[in-house]
């Protein structure tokens, strides 16, 4: 794949997998990340900045925040993924995110589009349509985003509603990745993964995480750093990341007090994730 990185050992990368081999395949993305330490770019919202760059350093990436249109036609070629989130979208910031996401697609690497709220708004909802043009390597949101997003994309918009789990998400999943060539990662209490034709579920995690600002947009940057070592496999590559985000939490949640404590323990038990935690605790399955 085109990454901009050196040459990698090829004998490392993530094959296609039975279902067994979901916790090796995990290890081997995280192995290649550390190994390789990519440059992501992140475009994300002002709430999310530390906790996304925390977050990718900690697992071995390298963290730029970079959204200036001065810098980005200079800084992005040089990238090896991007993260766009639109948490804190205005006016100002919508021309940057183009730019870049643009520039990405044209140098055949891989990017992330995070559509936070896209449903609350006109404004919102017709950005994240002018991005997905841009062609997203993968599209990640919660239920209501993913719906939200699925129904415009094929001219069913139906307005605003944040009740949706997961599960409740899968069927717009598939069609939203079918009408947009993008993996679509649905978060939950089970991570729906899709392609459009294949459906995985990532079950990692704990339930205080969501008490925590910015563990979603956190989570796609990871998404981001993994396409960066494995373009070619991006569903394996987003499952995997999710997956190692969720075990993350897993672990910091047996040290944790309370979410402030939580935040602290899960970035540095995404630091110290070791092979056999990993393998132990990879918890990802075929849906479809």
């Amino acid at each position: 794949m085109e990454s901009g990185r050196p040459d990698a050992d090829h004998s490392r990368e993530p094959k296609e997998m039975e279902p067994s081999g979901w916790g090796p395949t995990a290890w081997s993305h995280l192995s290649l990340l550390r190994c390789q330490s990519p440059l992501v770019q992140c475009i994300t919202n002002f709430v999310s900045m530390d906790l996304v760059a925390n977050t990718l350093l900690s697992a071995g990436a390298s963290p730029a925040m970079i959204h200036s249109p001065h810098e980005i036609p200079d800084f992005t070629p040089n990238t090896s993924a991007l993260c766009i989130n639109v948490g804190t979208l205005s006016a100002d910031w919508l021309p940057p995110m183009k730019m870049a996401a643009n520039l990405i697609s044209k140098s055949s690497k891989p990017w992330v589009l995070d559509p936070v709220a896209v449903g609350s708004s006109t404004f919102r909802l017709q950005a994240c349509l002018e991005l997905i043009k841009l062609k997203p390597t993968v599209i990640k949101g919660n239920g209501s985003e993913i719906i939200a997003l699925s129904e415009a994309s094929t001219g069913h918009a139906k307005g605003v509603d944040s009740a949706h789990e997961s599960m409740d998400a899968v069927e717009a999943a598939k069609l939203l990745a079918q009408a947009t060539g993008a993996i679509v990662a649905v978060s939950g209490a089970v991570d729906i993964i899709t392609d459009g034709q294949r459906v995985v579920g990532v079950r990692n995690g704990v339930r205080m995480m969501q008490k925590i600002t910015a563990t979603g947009c956190a989570a796609s940057a990871l998404v981001a750093a993994f396409l960066a070592v494995d373009q070619s496999h991006a569903l394996e590559a987003t499952a995997s990341a999710m997956s190692v985000f969720g075990v993350a939490g897993e672990m910091g949640m047996s040290m944790a007090k309370g979410p402030a404590s939580l935040r602290m323990h899960l970035i540095d038990s995404l630091y110290g994730l070791d092979e056999g935690v990993v393998l132990g605790r990879t918890n990802i399955s075929s849906l479809a």
